[in-house]
């Protein structure tokens, strides 16, 4: 089940909210994860069980580890608990990519290859593995006391709203929340939450459907028959598919929680504006980026390293995010690709991009990023280039036209991605995601948010394409 299908937005949202609104307080907890349950088991009912058995595990390990006063017990626990849980990650992401490149090698030197039944990936392995990461660290580092209710360390892992693509939030940040948020569950909250969410939903449907249509038939057309003008359109269809989908999944994912009175951390911010890599990291994907300074950087060393250890550690970094998103070469250099300009700016282009001003700094970023998306796009790194290639020839085709509905689309993203660009564009979006609301505010926005969720359903209805491209991961 997804956020932007028919069955989700007329039946199973509808239904859960009626409940979850009606219940006395004691009973809130349990309708959420009952329905989380429910929502995951749509799409993965054999999954499910996988997530059940190693909550349960998790839970006991994490409390026994809390509970004892021996370090050496405290750290064997703490090690069985990720082991596990990164080794199912390893085990159902990777073991196909890891077996096909054993083989590869094998029949070079005409040695008997593995035989080797594919593994179906389970949805958003990648988003609740780093949560229950988070969870046993954490409590580790005694950032915060575990659970004491196994139910509640459940619910925090399979909350529906943030279990299949995020943001991936870390205990301490949604602990107390799940014990007690009455003082969140206010009508204000349900209805931001309710704008939140459509504004998320017109983003995915509206806008990164749109772009993804036309994307993938670029994509998946013959690249030695392309022409310049196509190989740029398609990959800036996807460099804002990309964006318009995931961000616009977070902001339901954030409006689903604030209307159950839950504060999910930021995960974009105008990633298109920034002036750098580094910076765009900082507005990309934030909880991943976050998960990854606090769990992998910086106990490699963080900036308290020589030069030298500081840039080996930045790249290896990105190149575990980079298989982080996919278990394929293709993703292992899009990872190692963006490590290179995050390296190269702590070591001199940095300083050139702040001396050559905010509008051609942000030029370059986002054109770095474009052809970085190419590589995240492309199944094999030897076809992105040539793909690249393409985009770089100035090949010309007089017979190349893209209809009308799809430009009045393209503009929109620009438009919207490059928004606040200005400091006026920056006021007017935290005046719709951030400030307080008057009654004549909520008025309008309500009444916008209600017209732009129904044209959502109209286009849903209308179309049979509606993938989430993060879902994957």
């Amino acid at each position: 089940m997804i956020f932007s299908s028919i069955v989700f937005l007329l039946y199973f949202l509808p239904i859960f909210m009626l409940v979850y609104f009606t219940v006395d307080k004691k009973y809130k907890n349990a309708v959420i994860l009952i329905g989380s349950i429910f929502f995951y088991a749509w799409g993965a009912p054999n999954f499910i069980f996988v997530i059940l058995l190693t909550t349960f595990l998790d839970f006991y390990l994490v409390t026994w580890m809390d509970k004892s006063t021996n370090e050496t017990t405290r750290k064997l626990l703490l090690s069985i608990s990720v082991a596990v849980n990164v080794g199912l990650l390893f085990y159902f992401k990777y073991s196909n990519f890891f077996i096909e490149n054993v083989n590869h090698a094998l029949s070079i030197v005409t040695v008997k290859q593995f035989h080797w039944a594919k593994l179906i990936l389970p949805i958003g392995i990648s988003f609740y593995t780093f949560e229950t990461i988070t969870y046993v660290v954490d409590v580790y580092r005694r950032v915060h006391k575990p659970l004491t209710k196994f139910w509640d360390y459940q619910l925090y892992i399979i909350l529906f709203p943030k279990l299949i693509a995020g943001p991936i939030i870390r205990y301490h940040e949604l602990a107390d929340q799940i014990t007690d948020r009455s003082h969140s569950e206010t009508i204000d909250n349900r209805l931001t939450g309710f704008y939140r969410f459509a504004l998320g939903l017109g983003k995915k449907v509206l806008i990164a459907n749109q772009m993804g249509v036309v994307a993938d038939s670029i994509f998946g057309s013959d690249y030695s028959q392309m022409d310049t003008l196509t190989a740029w359109v398609g990959s800036l269809a996807y460099t804002f598919q990309i964006y318009f989908d995931f961000s616009g999944y977070s902001d339901m994912a954030i409006g689903l929680g604030k209307m159950m009175g839950f504060k999910f951390p930021e995960n974009f911010n105008n990633p298109y504006i920034s002036q750098s890599i580094t910076e765009f990291w900082r507005r990309w994907h934030i909880t991943l980026g976050n998960w990854m300074r606090n769990y992998l950087y910086i106990p490699l060393g963080g900036n308290r390293v020589p030069a030298y250890r500081l840039y080996f550690n930045l790249w290896l970094v990105f190149l575990a995010s980079g298989l982080w998103h996919g278990a394929s070469w293709s993703f292992i250099f899009w990872g190692a690709y963006h490590g290179f300009f995050l390296v190269t700016e702590r070591a001199f282009s940095g300083k050139l991009l702040a001396k050559i001003g905010k509008l051609p700094s942000i030029l370059i970023t986002f054109l770095i990023v474009n052809f970085g998306w190419v590589f995240f796009r492309v199944e094999k790194i030897k076809d992105a280039f040539r793909y690249i290639k393409h985009m770089l020839l100035f090949k010309t085709n007089s017979g190349t036209t893209f209809d009308s509905e799809f430009l009045m689309w393209f503009v929109i993203a620009i438009l919207f991605s490059f928004f606040a660009v200005t400091k006026r564009g920056q006021r007017m979006q935290d005046s719709v995601y951030f400030n307080e609301y008057t009654n004549t505010k909520h008025l309008w926005v309500w009444g916008t948010c209600l017209i732009l969720f129904i044209l959502s359903v109209g286009s849903i209805t209308s179309s049979g394409f509606n993938p989430f491209i993060y879902f994957r991961f």
